[in-house]
């Protein structure tokens, strides 16, 4: 498992001024037959700006996103926000993978603003990723910031480099799980997670 400072620190990016326009314009021009046609010449900004966004989730703080609304609360049953939707890239083909993540948790002392979470998982997943790592480190997130008796994670997602290219298999998708104290522990604590995610 991570260290606390090991996840924080993935939220601490500087960000990169540097426009990389001019790599997309070379990158097309290798690509195409006429990289300056009308409808190319304000690609590379395009582009640029695309994956500035889609890839913002390195100069999101983490602990800005909670800002404080953590609150002690005498509960002790479980906590979930289901069908999150998400869109990430896929680091291996940087092409887009996208679906729901299901997020609970069993509180000690503090729960969260239920809004912080979807805040959370889009934090995580605009970042080149697999889906393995991205459902990890969402529960990881999760139990350093509030310290729950346990968390669950469930993502069942897409992935264009299965769909568009190789297997090119459209109907296909994965489910993976990253699961923490009392949910890896407890068989109960994970059935219910489940039954309460079907329900």
């Amino acid at each position: 498992m991570r260290t606390k400072s090991a996840v924080l620190r993935m939220t601490s990016r500087v960000p990169h001024e540097e426009s990389i326009a001019p790599l997309i314009r070379e990158l097309l021009a290798r690509l195409v037959d006429d990289a300056k046609r009308d409808g190319l010449m304000r690609t590379p900004e395009r582009v640029s700006q695309a994956l500035r966004f889609l890839t913002s989730g390195y100069e999101m703080d983490i602990q800005k996103i909670v800002n404080g609304a953590l609150f002690e609360v005498k509960y002790d049953q479980m906590v979930l926000v289901k069908d999150i939707e998400f869109f990430s890239l896929c680091e291996h083909h940087m092409l887009p993978f996208f679906g729901r993540i299901h997020v609970a948790y069993l509180p000690h002392s503090k729960i969260i603003g239920l809004s912080k979470i979807p805040r959370i998982v889009n934090a995580v997943a605009r970042r080149l990723q697999i889906q393995e790592r991205l459902t990890q480190e969402i529960a990881e997130t999760m139990q350093q910031i509030i310290s729950p008796l346990g968390v669950g994670v469930i993502c069942e997602a897409k992935h264009f480099c299965m769909m568009m290219r190789g297997v090119e298999k459209q109907h296909s998708g994965a489910v993976t799980s990253a699961m923490l104290g009392a949910f890896r522990d407890c068989k109960e604590t994970r059935s219910e997670f489940l039954s309460l995610i079907k329900a």
